[in-house]
């Protein structure tokens, strides 16, 4: 029998399913918005065939404008946005139009530019050496479009896979130099946007948008918690695998919102650490006065984090992500685990108890990689929830290779429950595969990836 309580998940899974394809269509009806107002302010003169084409190449510019802008936006970590459509299906969108941003800046350009050397007579390259010479915010963007192909170049998975993290950031924040250079040129040369009007005060108010939720929720929000919490490292515990949890205490943490399952982007304060920014899970449930997070060595930052002194200052963004309880929409939960991906997992299970069945999957190689498993023993225990430690190594599907099967073999009534998976993302995948063709429904299917 359905119980009120589950009604209302299905109701709010149901609304919650409609954010992202709502913001998605925000934008490109912006967009729309956007080559009206340029069509409007007599944008199509057609002398002859050709200067269609000359047309196209200003309303590519215009599309894209809109999509560089959208870019800001989904960076911006506005709650508005990480907290409706979750910080995963944000960094999906983000690389999906970021992708097609670049690409129509790059046709925009190149169509202006020839379309130009074809009016004026002129060499594409003597075209291209003359528009940079004519004017400071012509030149600033075209600098600005050799940061965007940088970007797009640094992007392109085979290149992506080959470069350390750190590396990719940096060459991904000339993004915003390239924003910075086109900007001047679309309201100083486009006369869509220097001779006032509604289209001036439409792409104002586009850019105080994307770029005031940026400043606010990147810089301005960060700062003032860090005067009012004054979050500093209290503690830094190693554990037997390896990993290292670090507890982080201050004023008036609940007043932050986190919820077990979610995540934040932590800034240790200390002289080797403050320029990076890293995405960490909450590895126990959050209380006044402090929050943890259990971090597994895997690259340079994680391996120097067993080296922080106590009384380091912390800056955070967030709680990000919707991995938690308030996502579900059945009765009952599978939370399955691999590796480092145990950490929400364990901080949920605090939110835990036998109202609802709840079985626990823990996936690792041997008994010395599982970390935070006598946690999660005691907890699994405390909610009356079921314990299946798969160990051994791997097989053909993500159980080990010595215990093939499945969900199905592992939880009575799988296809009923809500299912949280937080792990590596092939194995993640053959998880989320296996549920799907239990019968968990697609929207009862929770995972939330740490993309870059």
């Amino acid at each position: 029998m359905t119980t009120t309580v589950e009604r209302e998940r299905v109701r709010a899974s149901a609304r919650r399913t409609w954010w992202p394809d709502g913001l998605e269509a925000a934008i490109w009806v912006a967009a729309a918005i956007g080559v009206a107002l340029m069509l409007r302010s007599g944008g199509l003169q057609i002398a002859a065939p050709v200067d269609l084409v000359y047309t196209l190449g200003r309303a590519l510019g215009i599309v894209a404008a809109v999509l560089m802008l959208a870019q800001v936006l989904l960076v911006s970590r506005a709650p508005y946005i990480e907290q409706s459509v979750g910080h995963d299906r944000t960094t999906a969108l983000h690389t999906r139009l970021g992708t097609w941003a670049i690409v129509l800046m790059l046709m925009h350009a190149s169509i202006i530019t020839g379309m130009s050397a074809y009016y004026d007579g002129r060499g594409l390259l003597d075209q291209a050496v003359t528009t940079f010479t004519s004017a400071w915010y012509l030149a600033a963007a075209q600098i600005a479009l050799t940061a965007f192909f940088a970007v797009l170049a640094t992007s392109i998975a085979i290149v992506r896979r080959r470069l350390r993290y750190e590396s990719w950031h940096v060459v991904h924040l000339l993004v915003y130099i390239g924003i910075a250079g086109a900007v001047p040129h679309q309201f100083l040369e486009g006369s869509t946007f220097r001779d006032g009007g509604a289209a001036w005060w439409f792409w104002f108010a586009l850019y105080t948008f994307a770029f005031g939720s940026l400043l606010v929720f990147r810089f301005a929000v960060p700062l003032w918690r860090l005067a009012r919490h004054d979050p500093r490292v209290s503690e830094v515990t190693p554990l037997p695998d390896g990993s290292v949890s670090i507890t982080v205490t201050g004023r008036d943490m609940d007043a932050l919102g986190a919820k077990p399952g979610q995540f934040m982007l932590w800034r240790f304060l200390d002289s080797a650490r403050w320029r990076e920014a890293h995405p960490f899970s909450l590895s126990a449930k959050p209380t006044s006065t402090s929050l943890r997070l259990t971090v597994r060595p895997s690259g340079d930052f994680t391996r120097q984090l067993a080296s922080l002194a106590p009384g380091t200052r912390v800056a955070a963004e967030g709680p990000l992500g919707i991995f938690t309880h308030s996502a579900r929409q059945g009765h009952g939960l599978v939370l399955v685990a691999a590796g480092i991906g145990i950490t929400p997992i364990r901080a949920m299970l605090e939110e835990c108890d036998d109202s609802e069945p709840c079985t626990v999957i823990v996936r690792a190689s041997g008994t010395a990689d599982s970390p935070l498993l006598d946690e999660v023993e005691e907890l699994v225990e405390r909610a009356g929830a079921s314990l299946h430690v798969l160990h051994g190594p791997r097989g053909d599907s993500w159980t080990p290779r010595d215990a093939p099967g499945g969900l199905a073999d592992l939880v009575e009534g799988v296809g009923g429950r809500d299912v949280f998976i937080c792990g590596p993302l092939a194995w993640a995948d053959a998880v989320e595969a296996d549920a799907l063709a239990c019968g968990v429904p697609r929207a009862a299917v929770h995972r939330e990836r740490f993309a870059w």
